[in-house]
């Protein structure tokens, strides 16, 4: 049997596709790639470059926006590389890496995610102390929070799968994954098993935490018409990308654990691929429409530029 000391690269799942479809694929990820660098940076450099955005829901905004970039830089240029790969591999330490990276980007988007509705609950429902409670100090806290915390977690998560002794080098995904190389361990993974569960729970709590203030904003909002506004034009986005990142991570975590591998290739390749593509491409697209301020500001942007040329 092989052991973790002679595992040194790891075998991906290959796309069942002809070098065309490769082709065509590749040409796609790295637009979507691209769009998601373009959105991205462009909504950063803009609340960056506006002293009427540094208010603390844009500063937690352009965390998400930064922890995006942070996130799929992890994932895409390495799988456009495997894309023209006959075999697709990666290192030990490279998958170590890419786990690390990847879901520690998770994480910390349900983390930012928290704190953003924590901020939409004082300033709808606690108006008159929103400046006394959200002060610059609190900010730091809350994004020391957003960053701290998931990279703990997955430092720990990933520490714990590197000390398993390994019996295969297969992973089942184009890309690596945590319960993917747990799976591989030749003897017990209990600890594994349990520190992960816990951040699973830890991580539900704070969708718990959402939806209790959601539910107390609606509630408070919907007594007024200046109130339904002021949630669908500044809370409405929060919802749809914690709804498009819940449904995606859940789907990716019970794929992982439960999923069935009499399931096509195709099939399960999709279902991997979905949880890193659709997300970071909708989140800023559903920010720059909704978010009037970031609208306008991305439009005055554009206006310049053409005006330059």
């Amino acid at each position: 049997m092989e052991n973790v000391s002679s595992i040194l690269m790891f075998t991906l799942a290959q796309l069942d596709e002809t070098m065309e479809s490769r082709y065509m694929l590749l040409s796609l990820t790295a637009l979507c790639y691209h769009f998601i660098l373009l959105c991205n940076i462009t909504i950063i450099v803009c609340i960056a470059s506006d002293k009427g955005l540094h208010e603390p829901m844009y500063i937690f905004l352009c965390n998400l926006c930064v922890n995006s970039l942070y996130g799929t830089a992890g994932f895409y240029p390495k799988f456009m590389y495997d894309l023209l790969s006959q075999i697709p591999s990666i290192s030990y330490s490279g998958c170590m890496f890419q786990i690390f990276v990847i879901y520690s980007s998770v994480l910390c988007d349900c983390s930012i995610l928290t704190v953003m509705a924590y901020d939409r609950y004082v300033a709808i429902c606690r108006p008159l102390e929103y400046y006394s409670e959200m002060t610059n100090i609190k900010i730091v806290k809350c994004i020391i929070f957003c960053w701290l915390a998931p990279l703990s977690s997955m430092g720990i998560l990933v520490l714990l799968t590197s000390r398993l002794t390994l019996c295969g080098s297969n992973i089942g995904k184009p890309y690596c994954e945590n319960w993917a190389v747990v799976k591989l361990a030749c003897y017990s993974i209990t600890v594994n098993n349990v520190i992960g569960y816990v951040v699973i729970i830890i991580y539900l709590g704070h969708a718990v935490f959402i939806s209790v203030s959601y539910i107390q904003l609606i509630e408070k909002c919907r007594k007024s018409i200046e109130g339904r506004y002021k949630f669908m034009q500044t809370c409405m986005p929060h919802l749809l990308v914690l709804f498009n990142m819940i449904v995606a991570s859940l789907f990716d975590a019970l794929y992982s654990r439960y999923g069935s591998a009499s399931f096509p290739q195709r099939v399960r390749n999709f279902l991997a691929l979905e949880f890193l593509y659709i997300p970071p491409i909708l989140n800023p697209i559903i920010y720059g429409l909704k978010l009037t301020k970031i609208r306008k500001k991305v439009i005055g942007l554009i206006s310049s530029n053409n005006a330059v040329a």
